[in-house]
């Protein structure tokens, strides 16, 4: 086995490898040409038994692994947003791995955690974010925490925003209520073009998820929030919750923070703020108009690992009141405790996991080696790389920029359509030479080239524009000529004459004429664009917050509901039970249950029932204590259905707007709004 002379000897040529290897990454194919499954029959079905020599496991670097590796830190690495890197970063992680200790307290590390405290107020500083966000401020109830990612924080944002939510509404509630109870309530909000984590964290926490259309620049609108809280209160839903995206995934576009921020404070919302991939670009002052009302945010995060130079995993995760988050995740084990519980942080009661690694030790490095002015430096460089890519686009008439660009992302397409566009993609990315992905922008398929790289420079711009030009002039050949040969065959030309046109095919030698017919062939099973690619995307692609809520007993207007749900019992006409309208406040008179055990069965039965968000279901019919109303129904099958599914309608996920239904009197005895 390896003793520390060997590791000293090997660290030396493992670091050799790595300089090499990022020094040269240029002459890599970006993109592994390799199929799922391809290592399998590279290495054998079981661990060895006995111990392998070092060379013959340094020298499947290149055999087993590299074959199969996406070169993240090429300069023609343009898909997603960056992922990089830096000298210093890997130095600081190389001896938090040597140190390998696990933060999860104070006492289990103590520089692990005041490192971490202390390098996360200096990014606070260095961003320019409010003070309350700070550890070490004689004002502040906030803080900053190093999560994995920026999924993993919008999750923690959510359950704190939504224990923080059920608190205040059982203190406003004289009755034991199921948190599941009040949950099932719970909706929340982010744009439809926020990142699919959010999505996933509503289906973790069984939330409703509510994505709201964006204006013509792709930026939800504080007018767009309002009218969906008001809608959903209607509706008997509570609003908890706004995830605003500063950097959307697609095209790097940014939520109106100035106008969502007042109407969060206004509705009691808790305001996070994804800047996953623009929160480094905040570094420099003249980057920062899109920040305009972050004083609102409850929490804010981004992304140090994607174009600050901090290799993954490394995100800056802050919140305004970390009580809120204790709140959430603490627990309180007996091994767990040490004698400065009271006086220290402990961050294992900030987030989801209990161990955590050192990773302030490489962001430390990275702000102290480059400082601040070269970080700058370092962001300015990757926009000006990217504005070079669009003056170039803009000026070939065969391609057009269809959104706005900004800091590094420049999205383009072909103006032949879609499929064109795609072909395009196809091509690109099969060649090696670079690697891009699709984004959609409505029904527009567009193409997102990202400048990653620290490294990356004109050359490799122009570069990289040089082979997509040329294979957009190829592909764009191609199809003329195949739309040259349709029009032959059917007779169609309306510039060139039956008798004047000749065949370029028929006209030409035998092996000409096989040559060219199967460039066609060619040129028309390249066309096919995979199915998989253009699948619509859902405007709601969550949890749907459609739900008609089961009836509940009107206590008293400032009460709100009464939980200890039971059925409506039918009159004996068969008619349902008619408001009272004597007394302060709406009452209706719902029968006695035969026995308390029979109540709390239907409770059980009840709460189990509706703290499952419902999604909604064209298929289904609806009954009386079905959650979710069909989506389209006939005018025809809707005489059909009870008269409580047929004035409810199912959200639409369109951009049009949607009022909701006015309540009946007796809607609006039996289903009061929470908040």
């Amino acid at each position: 086995k390896m003793q520390a002379e060997e590791y000293n000897r090997r660290g030396k040529e493992m670091v050799d490898y790595i300089t090499k290897y990022l020094g040269s990454i240029r002459e890599r194919r970006v993109i592994p040409d390799v199929k799922p499954g391809y290592m399998r029959q590279l290495l054998p079905e079981a661990a060895p038994t006995e111990p392998e020599d070092w060379e013959n496991i340094f020298n499947d670097i290149e055999k087993v692994i590299m074959p199969g590796v996406v070169h993240w830190q090429s300069p023609h690495m343009h898909a997603y947003y960056p992922s990089l890197t830096s000298w210093p970063s890997m130095l600081g992680d190389m001896l938090a791995d040597a140190i390998n200790c696990v933060g999860f307290t104070w006492a289990s590390s103590p520089a692990c955690t005041e490192l971490e405290m202390n390098v996360m107020d200096w990014l606070c500083k260095a961003l320019e974010l409010p003070s309350f966000f700070l550890h070490y401020h004689p004002d502040s109830r906030g803080g900053g925490i190093l999560q994995s990612t920026v999924s993993e924080s919008t999750l923690v944002a959510l359950l704190a925003a939504r224990k923080d939510k059920i608190l205040q509404l059982r203190a406003e509630l004289d009755q034991d209520v199921d948190d599941s109870v009040i949950n099932s309530r719970l909706v929340a909000y982010a744009s439809d073009q926020a990142h699919s984590s959010v999505e996933k964290a509503g289906l973790i926490s069984l939330v409703k998820i509510r994505f709201l259309p964006t204006d013509d620049e792709l930026s939800l609108r504080g007018d767009t929030l309002k009218q969906a809280i008001q809608e959903d209160r209607a509706r008997g839903l509570v609003p908890f919750l706004l995830c605003s995206t500063l950097g959307t995934t697609g095209v790097c576009a940014f939520d109106k923070l100035s106008e969502l921020g007042p109407v969060c404070e206004e509705e009691g919302l808790w305001l996070h703020v994804d800047a996953a991939y623009a929160g480094s670009a905040y570094f420099c002052p003249e980057l920062r108009w899109s920040m305009k009302g972050i004083e609102f945010a409850h929490s804010f995060v981004f992304n140090p690992s994607k174009w600050m130079m901090v290799h993954f995993d490394c995100t800056a995760f802050w919140v305004k009141d970390k009580y809120k988050l204790q709140q959430t995740f603490s627990v309180d084990p007996v091994y767990l405790r040490h004698e400065n519980s009271q006086a220290a942080t402990d961050f294992m009661h900030w987030q989801i996991p209990l161990s955590r690694r050192f990773r302030a030790l490489k962001l430390w490095f990275v702000l102290r080696s480059f400082g601040l002015k070269n970080l700058q430096a370092h962001i300015r460089h990757g926009i000006e790389m990217a504005k070079l890519l669009e003056s170039h686009i803009k000026s070939n008439t065969d391609f057009e920029v269809p959104a706005k660009r900004h800091l590094g992302l420049v999205v383009f397409c072909l103006k032949g359509g879609n499929a064109l566009t795609q072909e395009l993609l196809r091509r690109l990315t099969r060649s090696g030479t670079m690697y891009l992905i699709p984004a959609d922008i409505y029904t527009k398929r567009i193409i997102r080239f990202t400048v990653t790289s620290q490294y990356t420079t004109a050359d490799d711009i122009l570069r990289d524009w040089g082979i997509i030009c040329k294979t957009a002039s190829t592909l764009l050949a191609e199809t003329q000529a195949l739309n040259y040969a349709d029009q032959s065959q059917s007779g169609e030309d309306d510039v060139i004459g039956d008798e004047e046109y000749q065949d370029p095919v028929l006209h030409t030698g035998s092996d000409e004429k096989e040559d060219a017919v199967a460039r066609l062939e060619k040129a028309q099973v390249e066309l096919w664009i995979d199915k998989a690619w253009n699948r619509s995307r859902r405007p709601m692609r969550s949890l749907s917050c459609n739900s008609e809520p089961l009836p509940y007993t009107y206590i008293r207007p400032l009460c709100g509901y009464d939980f200890e749900t039971r059925p409506i019992v039918e009159d004996a006409a068969g008619g349902l039970p008619v408001p009272s309208t004597t007394g302060s406040g709406q009452t209706i008179n719902i029968e006695e249950m035969p026995s308390n055990d029979l109540g709390k069965q239907v409770l059980k039965k009840l709460t189990k029932f509706y703290s499952v968000p419902s999604f909604c279901n064209q298929w289904v019919q609806c009954g009386r204590h079905q959650l979710c109303c069909p989506l389209n129904v006939s005018p025809a099958a809707q005489k059909h259905l009870p008269s409580t599914c047929r004035r409810v309608n199912c959200m639409s996920s369109s951009a049009v707007t949607n009022t909701a239904p006015p309540p009946t009197p007796l809607e609006t005895s039996t289903a009061p709004k929470l908040l």
